[in-house]
């Protein structure tokens, strides 16, 4: 089978003027105060959304924001993102003050072709993400009783087995949007037949979070560039001491594996040379550069804590960005939340912008950053809006939200 596509939907339910569409979205936006701090994931949603706007169907947006525990929660409502919307396409957007009851079931009856509603928070409802299949089928279906079809576009949730991903795309005609059919495409460019030189990077704070994708990208790539919090279990199982730096010790044995298997493959593991190193988590903590084999050495001793790459470090890591025809990053190099440890995560965001080849940012975190540090998205090839689904595909697992659109 082929992934379900918003043509093969006008063939199973022909024109879309005056159709009832729900579009399950990932707008679960950073929200502070009630503001949008970054509405990248909104933005992302508009090629779809004004796609069946032209096409003069009665759009039903859903989406879930932040972990409310299946309860309503003012603080995570989704008005402001319905706000920001309308700004966004240009035209009102209606409201509905609940996801399947008389507020929702109102405002979709209200629509006119190429008008458009936000349902609140899809995770006000205990049955969105519910273990229990009959639980999340049976929300599924009030949910589907607002539509005709459904478009899957929330690339950031396929991986998740939940009522609006799953059980909806089995209760109607359903297809995937643009934005998981440009997902989709970059992700198969990075895993069929990257141009080479091919390097991945990985940043965050966890290797144990990287351990998949790692073990799936090693037989493909030609470097690997390691920073962020993961860096000092590298280190650590190369034999160097990392003071009160963030260290894996029950992963030690597993990157003691990867640094041989990625010898034997003859892939290039690139691992930090120098580290900025500070007397606390801090943003204005004092801290210094020193040699990677050398942490513990600083003037913090046993208590310093690496929070960034160094300068050489970031310096090598561009010069290989920059060297490659396919790069893919998932995971800031240091605290980018923190200016005086933002150096790093810049170099190799700069760098990206800058290579004769597809450049991905592989979103969550690194989405977060490129932006903090003031970069435009057109600057990079994509800007991925999953990033936990953008790793569990690149490590080659079944993403059930893609698998119910004819993925396989």
């Amino acid at each position: 089978m082929t992934l379900r596509t918003l043509d093969s939907l006008r063939d199973t339910v022909g024109s879309l003027e005056g159709k009832r569409v729900i579009v399950r979205c990932d707008l679960n936006v950073p929200l502070r105060d009630g503001v949008i701090t970054d509405d990248g994931r909104v933005r992302a949603s508009l090629p779809t959304l004004n796609a069946l706007i032209n096409a003069g169907a009665r759009v039903v947006v859903c989406s879930h924001l932040g972990r409310p525990d299946g309860a309503p929660d003012p603080k995570y409502s989704l008005a402001p993102v319905a706000q920001r919307l309308s700004e966004l396409l240009g035209k009102p957007v209606a409201f509905a003050r609940d996801t399947v009851d008389e507020s929702a079931q109102q405002a979709v009856a209200s629509l006119e072709d190429g008008g458009v509603v936000v349902l609140e928070n899809l995770r006000f409802n205990p049955g969105e993400t519910s273990k229990d299949d009959a639980e999340r089928a049976a929300f599924a279906a009030r949910l589907a009783a607002l539509g005709d079809a459904m478009v899957s576009d929330g690339f950031g949730v396929v991986h998740r087995k939940q009522a609006s991903v799953y059980e909806l795309a089995q209760q109607l005609p359903s297809a995937a949007g643009l934005l998981i059919a440009t997902e989709l495409d970059v992700l198969d460019r990075l895993t069929e037949k990257p141009e080479r030189p091919y390097t991945v990077v990985l940043g965050g704070s966890k290797v144990s979070d990287k351990l998949g994708v790692i073990s799936h990208l090693l037989p493909r790539v030609d470097r690997l560039l390691v920073g962020g919090g993961m860096l000092f279990t590298f280190l650590a199982a190369e034999g160097h001491a990392v003071a009160s730096s963030l260290l894996e010790k029950d992963q030690l044995d597993t990157v003691r594996g990867y640094i041989t298997e990625a010898k034997e493959r003859g892939v290039e593991l690139v691992l930090p040379t120098d580290v900025v190193v500070a007397s606390g988590f801090a943003a204005d903590a004092a801290h210094e550069v020193v040699a990677a084999d050398a942490i513990e050495q600083s003037s913090f001793g046993a208590s310093g804590i690496g929070l960034d790459i160094g300068p050489d470090t970031a310096a090598a890591f561009a010069a290989a960005i920059r060297d490659s025809k396919t790069v893919f990053w998932n995971g800031p190099m240091g605290v980018f939340e923190f200016p005086a440890f933002a150096a790093g995560t810049k170099a190799v965001a700069q760098a990206l912008t800058e290579i004769d080849g597809l450049g991905v940012v592989g979103g969550g975190d690194s989405a977060a950053a490129v932006r903090q540090l003031g970069f435009a998205d057109d600057q990079f090839g994509h800007i991925s809006t999953g990033g936990g689904a953008s790793l569990e595909f690149l490590e080659g697992k079944k993403l059930p939200g893609l698998e119910v659109l004819g993925w396989l």
